[in-house]
């Protein structure tokens, strides 16, 4: 059975459009991380406004992050994920809430907007799953190209297992 994983942001004030989480597998080879789940949630303000978001895959120069470490969806495995937190988006880090883009080249593999009031919610079928490979040179990240119109409050998260 493959090791599930999240990585969060809990009550986060973004810097406007940012790189909510950025997701870099592993440079040696070990496990692939296949993408399961994205969401958003937003308890900032109670207006009804609707808000761009993009999956992306983004090459060097990686975002500037906060460090986010992932934890263990199935509590009992005492194995750690491959994956640890760190600021820079390096191969085999994660990070939330950019505070730079880092210049690098996005590549929007999925595109869609969600209503702030109603939140976002991605589950990816079996066939759907996005898995990008140990050593690829480029990281997954949950993208809002655009500012949202107030940047306090948000909540997001991001499911991955190791395969």
């Amino acid at each position: 059975m493959a090791r599930e994983f999240n990585v969060v942001g809990t009550n986060i004030t973004v810097a406007g459009a940012t790189t909510l989480i950025f997701i870099n597998p592993a440079a040696s080879v070990n496990f692939n991380l296949e993408f399961r789940r994205w969401w958003i949630g937003f308890t900032g303000s109670n207006t009804s406004i609707q808000q761009r978001v993009q999956i992306v895959s983004q090459a060097t120069a990686f975002p500037t992050l906060t460090s986010a470490t992932p934890v263990s969806l199935k509590l009992a495995d005492p194995n750690a994920s491959i994956i640890t937190g760190a600021t820079n988006g390096a191969a085999g880090k994660a990070g939330i809430n950019a505070s730079a883009e880092g210049g690098g080249s996005k590549t929007v593999l999925r595109p869609d907007a969600f209503n702030q009031l109603n939140g976002y919610l991605l589950v990816l079928n079996p066939g759907e799953t996005m898995v990008f490979p140990a050593g690829y040179s480029q990281g997954m990240g949950l993208y809002l190209p655009t500012a949202p119109s107030t940047l306090s409050g948000w909540e997001f998260g991001a499911t991955y297992a190791e395969v």
